[in-house]
């Protein structure tokens, strides 16, 4: 009995796949589609799209009037672009990410004066497309001679400054290769290692199957160079063949074989991987067939061993399959569910509301009467006649691709906080649910993540699990970024004195810290009130928008000391426009001390009486003739302005006032009379008493 093993990575790449479906989805939307070169290397493919009235454009001039062009995972020149701009072409860019990303290092590293290397295929529409946004020279190879014979030939200066890349499908051995010749010889050298991670984990896993099997079979077109190369690195470890479909399939092939190993490339569609499975199926023995490693055999219930091949063969390409892929027209929304006409099928299709997105929402927020959806078959009741389907995990299917480019590629996305967890949140993005530890939530650490919830945040995938399809992001490395340039650019503008609009973001004992964009500055707790406080919250709360100035700037320790206090908020400003030396004023004694007392005439404006001025007569303390909250009448006697000190005097109003002067004599005497009367009779009362 043989043994068929099917590589996990076989078929479609993410990049392909995007092109494709962006060709497909126009196509659905009602759009005349034309594609610049055929959008992959697969006959089979492009015939299926042509059916469907793709054609094929080979420059801009090519696009027919009202067209929307589609620019493939390729890539293409800089020139390109500004071709259909020119020419008013409408395109839909599908470069794959990794092969845009080439575009941009090449792009910068060239315009800063580098001379770029790049290991590939110079007729390759990729290469094409990365050498046309250069800015200076570029050289390629494709093998180490060529890079030796390039070496040999002296072009490069050996301390001239140089890049490295490849080309995204470049064979891997040969670049480990060729980048450890290039640092040999090139001392000013800077190597990017862009092949995919698909392609280079595509290649080690064929070569791995490649060396436990009898026969490779290679299913792709002949023009992918991708599929040359799974060809190329499994030759060496058994007899390899390369087919585009199965009939290319022959018995006398598998003469004697016992284990059969299968790969695809990045440019093969599912049902050709499908079709040639099931042929080889009847070539090796028709009968029951073990097959191990297939893609997603650990999510099936039952083990390969024992299925059938036909039930093992719809297990394994559960995920690659468009059959259970169906579209239908909304007629009724409910709570709980939505009611779809499925088109092409006479059952009625519904969406539990739960199977509509991963975020949860009510449905009538998602999708309105008349919509077009596309959807997944989870289930179907012939009986009823009813089909259960299921938008989220389509949603979740076509954002997984985009997850894993990100997180190969280093492109930001954007996601909701729908959970808080133990130990983080959950950030839904593209339909698929990312998480984030605690300490990647936010810029600095939070203990609290709630307030974060249902909010919208920005953030980088740090690592994926296909097996599992499980994800895990980190806010903090994009909030922290993007904190850092808002930061240089407040720096290089700011001034002392500049005023600002900020939000109060937390509060400590000794100020309140407010987040002016991107960058924080302090609000001293001295500086919050003009009069005495003893926290900030006594002033300010957390989420407060405020009016600040810069007081001070510390750029090299990146410090901003804020302002919050208005000069015409100030009491001292506004007793010196309502008050004068020698004026009399109603004051509030509010403290004492042993060379005077404390009167309040304005709040947080005080004044010293000082002892000698608090009575006529000698006091030994304030406390003698005056007492805390007693309200006096006194006069302003000195106004320091800048020590914003002001004096005060009772004694004043008492010298001054007439009757009091000449009465006071008068009263002076009747008051001493019997004070000497009894002066003079206490020392008969003593000798009587001695007596």
């Amino acid at each position: 009995m043989a043994v068929i093993r099917v590589a996990k990575s076989a078929g479609f790449c993410f990049g392909v796949k995007r092109a494709v479906d962006a060709v497909y989805e126009l196509l659905d939307s009602g759009k005349t589609v034309c594609t610049l070169g055929p959008i992959i290397h697969n006959p089979q493919m492009v015939e299926k799209l042509a059916e469907r009235g793709v054609t094929i454009a080979e420059d801009p001039s090519q696009v027919p009037q009202g067209a929307t062009l589609v620019i493939r995972s390729h890539g293409v020149p800089e020139s390109v672009y500004q071709a259909l701009e020119a020419a008013g072409v409408t395109y839909h860019d599908a470069t794959c990410p990794f092969v845009a990303k080439i575009h941009r290092i090449v792009a910068e590293q060239s315009a800063a004066g580098a001379t770029v290397l790049i290991a590939g295929d110079a007729n390759h529409p990729e290469v094409i497309g990365i050498r046309g946004h250069l800015k200076g020279r570029s050289y390629v190879f494709s093998t180490e001679q060529e890079l030796n014979e390039l070496i040999k030939q002296g072009v490069l200066d050996v301390d001239e400054r140089l890049i490295l890349v490849a080309q995204t499908t470049f064979h891997t051995d040969i670049w480990k290769k060729c980048s450890e010749i290039s640092k040999k010889h090139y001392t000013n050298l800077q190597i990017f290692d862009t092949i995919c991670n698909a392609t280079a984990r595509r290649q080690e896993e064929a070569v791995a199957l490649s060396r436990e099997s009898d026969i490779m079979v290679i299913v792709g077109g002949r023009q992918s160079s991708n599929t040359a190369k799974l060809r190329d690195v499994c030759h060496p470890g058994c007899r390899t063949i390369l087919i585009e479909t199965a009939a290319e399939l022959k018995a006398e092939q598998f003469v004697g074989v016992h284990t059969v190993g299968i790969t695809a490339g990045a440019s093969t569609p599912a049902d050709i991987i499908k079709e040639v499975l099931s042929t080889m199926s009847e070539i090796v023995n028709n009968s029951e067939v073990k097959e191990t490693e297939v893609a997603e055999a650990a999510e099936t219930v039952k083990s390969f061993d024992e299925m059938s091949f036909e039930e093992a063969l719809e297990a394994s390409l559960q995920s690659l399959t468009t059959d259970e892929r169906v579209r239908g027209i909304v007629i009724a929304i409910a709570p709980n569910e939505v009611q779809v006409e499925v088109i092409g099928r006479k059952q009625t299709g519904y969406i539990p509301a739960d199977e509509l997105s991963a975020e949860g929402t009510d449905p009538s927020k998602l999708v309105n009467i008349g919509d077009e959806l596309e959807l997944l078959i989870m289930r179907t009741n012939d009986q009823e006649g009813t089909i259960m389907l299921s938008k989220k995990r389509i949603d979740a299917k076509k954002g997984w691709d985009t997850i894993v480019a990100a997180g190969e590629s280093g492109e930001i996305l954007e996601g909701t906080v729908t959970d808080i967890i133990k130990g983080g949140m959950l950030v839904v993005s593209h339909g698929v649910k990312v998480f984030v530890p605690a300490s990647h939530a936010s810029a600095s650490r939070m203990e609290d993540l709630s307030p974060l919830l249902k909010t919208t945040v920005r953030f980088k995938v740090l690592e994926t699990n296909q097996a599992r399809r499980r994800a895990v992001g980190s806010v903090r490395d994009i909030a922290r970024a993007e904190r850092k340039e808002k930061e240089e650019a407040f720096f290089a503008q700011a001034e002392v004195g500049q005023k600002y609009t900020g939000t109060v973001r937390s509060l400590t004992s000794y100020g309140a810290f407010v987040d002016l964009g991107g960058v924080d500055g302090m609000i001293h707790v001295s500086e919050l009130s003009w009069k005495r406080i003893k926290h900030p919250s006594e002033v300010v709360n957390v989420g407060d928008v405020v009016e600040v100035y810069i007081r001070d700037l510390d750029t090299e320790k990146r410090k901003i000391s804020l302002g919050y206090r208005r000069a015409e908020d100030n009491p001292f400003e506004i007793f010196k426009s309502k008050y004068a030396e020698g004026d009399v004023v109603a004051a509030k004694i509010v403290g004492m001390t042993t060379f005077g007392a404390f009167a309040q005439i304005l709040p947080g404006v005080d004044g010293l009486i000082h002892i000698s001025q608090i009575a006529n007569r000698r006091i030994e303390k304030p406390q003698d003739a005056l007492k805390v909250g007693e309200e006096v009448q006194v006069k302003i006697t000195g106004i320091d302005v800048e020590n914003k000190r002001i004096s005060l005097s009772i004694r004043a109003l008492l010298e001054d006032a007439p009757a009091v002067e000449e009465a006071a004599p008068e009263a002076a005497a009747e008051e001493a009379a019997p004070e000497a009367a009894a002066e003079e009779a206490a020392p008969e009362a003593a000798e009587e008493t001695a007596e």
